[in-house]
C-alpha cells in the first residue's frame, strides 16, 4: 500500500498539519482535491500555493488562475522552458532580491516568470558537476584500455551512466557496431548551456506580487518544504513502512510527524542560540549520550539496580547551555529482593 503526505506549513516553516491521501495516485490528480480539503478544514485565507514542477500540470495551473477568487501560486518550473522565453528574458534588466541573489521578472500570457540567479548555487552546482565529470572521464578512460566482451562493456558503460547520470550527459559516448569498442568526447555545446544554467531557476507565478525580494523569500518557502520531505525521508526514517493495516500506517506517519515538529522546533531554537549549527549535527552530538543500567549485587542477595546516562563532553555541556538546556536528574537507585524470596523459599 503507498500513501501521500501533503504537509502544511506556516511561512516560517513551522507545521500546522499533515494530510495522508490515496496512493497509487499522480500527484497532479490529487492536488484539485487536496486544495480543497484544505480549504473546507481551515477555511478560506489568502494563501500562496509553493509547488515542485512534478506537481501541477498545465490544466491545473489554468484552473487554479480561472478560480473566483484565483488561486495564488508560485511553481517550480523544468529548464527545459527556459529555451522558449531565453530571448525574452535577454531584454530584461535584473533586481537584486537579496546579497548573493538576483531576479529578472517576465510577464507572458498571464503569468509571471521569475528567474532567479544565486551565486552560492551557481558555486555549488559548479562544483558538483566539475566533481561528477573528472569522475566519469576517467572511469571511460579505464573502460577504454581495458579487454572486454562487447555485453560486459555496455554493462560498465550503463552503470557509470547511473552513477553519474548528469555528467553523462555532456559527454557524446558512441559505441561502434561490431566489437567491444567505443569512443567518447566532451559535448561543448551542452556543456556551454548547462554552464549558463548553473545555480539559476526558472519560476512561474500567479502572484500580482513584483517585489523580487518577497518572490524570492517564497521560493525559499518551497525549497524548505522540499527539505522537509527529505527530512522526513532521512533523518526521521518515515519509509519504508513495514506495515500491513491501514491504523498501523497512519500511526507511524503521526509519530514521524510529532518527531517532524520537535527537529524543527530545535531548528528554531538554533537560529537564535547556534546558528552556525542544524538540527541534524546537534542530534549526532546528543547521540553520544548513551542510557545504561548497572546492577550491583549486596552482600546480603538483594540487587541495587541504577539507571544512569553518560556524562556529557565539554562540547556537549557548551550546546546545553548554549540552547539553555537542562538534563534532567539521575533516576533514584532500585533494590530488588528478588534473590532473598528465592533463597527463603528454597
Amino acid at each position: 500500500m503507498q500513501v501521500v503526505i501533503a504537509l502544511v506549513v506556516t511561512p516560517e516553516g513551522l507545521p500546522l498539519a499533515y494530510e495522508v491521501l490515496p496512493g497509487n495516485t499522480a500527484d497532479a490528480t490529487t492536488l484539485k482535491d487536496f486544495l480543497a480539503r484544505i480549504e473546507r478544514q481551515y477555511g478560506k485565507a489568502r494563501r500562496v500555493w509553493c509547488m515542485d514542477r512534478g506537481v501541477p500540470t498545465g490544466a491545473v495551473l489554468e484552473q487554479m488562475r480561472a478560480s473566483d477568487p484565483p488561486v495564488q501560486y508560485l511553481v517550480g518550473t523544468p529548464k527545459g522552458r527556459l529555451t522558449r522565453i531565453e530571448r525574452a528574458l535577454l531584454e530584461k534588466p535584473w533586481h537584486a532580491a537579496r546579497p548573493g541573489v538576483r531576479v529578472k521578472l517576465l510577464t507572458q500570457a498571464g503569468e509571471m516568470y521569475v528567474f532567479a540567479e544565486s551565486v552560492d548555487r551557481i558555486a555549488k552546482e559548479r562544483s558538483m558537476r566539475r566533481r561528477q565529470l573528472k569522475w566519469l572521464w576517467a572511469r571511460l578512460q579505464k573502460l577504454a584500455n581495458m579487454t572486454l566482451t562487447r555485453d560486459a562493456l555496455l554493462m560498465k558503460l550503463g552503470s557509470a551512466q547511473t552513477q553519474a547520470p548528469a555528467a553523462w550527459r555532456l559527454i557524446d559516448v558512441q559505441v561502434h557496431a561490431q566489437g567491444a569498442h567505443f569512443t567518447y568526447r566532451l559535448d561543448r555545446h551542452t556543456l556551454r548551456q548547462v554552464r549558463r544554467r548553473e545555480g539559476r531557476y526558472l519560476l512561474r507565478t500567479h502572484l500580482t506580487e513584483s517585489d523580487p525580494a518577497k518572490l524570492w523569500n517564497y521560493y525559499l518557502q518551497l525549497v524548505a518544504v522540499e527539505e522537509a520531505f527529505k527530512t522526513l525521508k532521512g533523518d526521521l526514517a518515515i519509509r519504508p513502512i513495514f506495515h500491513q493495516e491501514e491504523r498501523r500506517i497512519e500511526a507511524h506517519i503521526f509519530i514521524a510527524s510529532l518527531a517532524y515538529c520537535l527537529h524543527v522546533t530545535l531548528g528554531q531554537q538554533l537560529k537564535a542560540f547556534a546558528p552556525g549549527l542544524t538540527p541534524r549535527s546537534v542530534l549526532e552530538k546528543f547521540s553520544a549520550v548513551q542510557m545504561i543500567d548497572v546492577y550491583v549485587p549486596t552482600t546480603d542477595g538483594r540487587e541495587l539496580s541504577l539507571t544512569r546516562y553518560t556524562q556529557p563532553e565539554p562540547e556537549l555541556k557548551l550546546l546545553l547551555e548554549k540552547l539553555h538546556l537542562t538534563l534532567p536528574a539521575q533516576p533514584p537507585p532500585k533494590i530488588t529482593a528478588a534473590q532473598v524470596a528465592a533463597s527463603t523459599s528454597l
